[in-house]
């Protein structure tokens, strides 16, 4: 069994049972969603059917990048996490994270306003907070641990954190609007990662249902596909 496997219930998908977390409260708000974007994206079984695909394109100057929607107490997020750290890494493209909240974490809300606030010092900085939350999510056992957590982080790079993050809810909004985003394009489910392209032989957007197995391949695939084309924005 992979070390993936599903927050609320197992669903098979193929051989291997892939852990998720279920965004709840959207299964009406999918049921009823517009029908697939086109029929060569036909759906695998256990995949996403995307109904906008707006938000599955590589960011201006590249021409493959991964799209994540993930949940910060998301244990199947944790262990997919430094996969996809490694291989935006090892094929120098970008990774582009997105908040998709899954309402009964104690603490994720939280955790996604440090990070954004976080982001506003430091893209780095934030991106380097959501990889140790998610290193070490299991000693977070809520919230006044994750205060600690934050504040223990803050201390190791010599950052005084106000005593409101988000005074004026900005940094809120903009992750209701990600989860917004997430559900326009049909996620229910954390992680849902998709390998995302700009022109290109293949399609613009494959969803990568086992990370462990198949997100070198996909890469490297769609890095073939896409050679000599105009990278987005271009």
């Amino acid at each position: 069994m992979t070390r993936f496997s599903r927050c609320l219930r197992p669903i098979l998908a193929g051989r291997n049972r892939t852990l998720l977390c279920l965004g709840l409260g959207s299964a009406v708000l999918f049921s009823a969603g517009a029908p697939q974007a086109s029929a060569q994206f036909s759906v695998p079984s256990g995949g996403t059917e995307v109904h906008d695909p707006a938000a599955l394109k590589p960011p201006a100057g590249a021409r493959v990048a991964l799209v994540e929607f993930a949940d910060l107490e998301c244990p199947a997020c944790a262990a997919a996490n430094p996969l996809l750290k490694a291989a935006a890494e090892k094929y120098k493209i970008p990774w582009v994270r997105h908040d998709f909240l899954i309402p009964f974490h104690k603490w994720s809300a939280a955790a996604a306003v440090n990070a954004r606030w976080l982001d506003a010092q430091s893209v780095a900085l934030g991106d380097e907070y959501r990889d140790r939350v998610f290193a070490n999510q299991t000693f977070i056992y809520g919230p006044f641990a994750l205060q600690r957590f934050t504040e223990k982080f803050a201390q190791e790079h010599g950052i005084e954190l106000p005593s409101n993050l988000d005074p004026e809810g900005k940094l809120t909004e903009a992750i209701q609007a990600d989860k917004a985003l997430g559900q326009r394009t049909g996620i229910n489910h954390t992680p849902t990662v998709f390998v995302v392209t700009a022109g290109g032989k293949g399609a613009p957007f494959l969803e990568v249902q086992h990370i462990d197995q198949d997100l070198d391949r996909m890469i490297a695939q769609a890095l073939a596909d896409t050679a000599g084309a105009k990278p987005a924005g271009k």
